[in-house]
């Protein structure tokens, strides 16, 4: 489903006009992103959770030229899927 699909589903779903429901859309991820960084988790109960992580600074070697890389520290979102949602997307 891309962006637009889900737009167009939400419309549908909640008898808005398209732009209402894009506005809707783009205001919930908008939101989501501003949670995160800022650092706080996001939570959708019988959905799932937003956060970020940490990830360590490595040394990684490039496969074509054997020369070593270093890729520095970074923060990275996750998303992990409630119970519920798994259950959905398995049945």
């Amino acid at each position: 489903m891309t962006k637009s699909t889900l737009i167009s589903t939400v419309a549908t779903k909640a008898g808005l006009k398209k732009a209402q429901a894009e506005l809707a859309v783009n205001s919930v991820l908008e939101a989501i992103a501003e949670s995160l960084a800022e650092g706080d988790k996001v939570q959708l109960i019988n959905f799932g959770s937003f956060e970020i992580r940490d990830r360590k600074a490595k040394d990684t070697i490039n496969p074509r030229t054997k020369e070593v890389c270093h890729c520095p520290a970074k923060k990275t979102p996750i998303f992990k899927p409630s119970k519920i949602l798994k259950d959905a997307v398995n049945n």
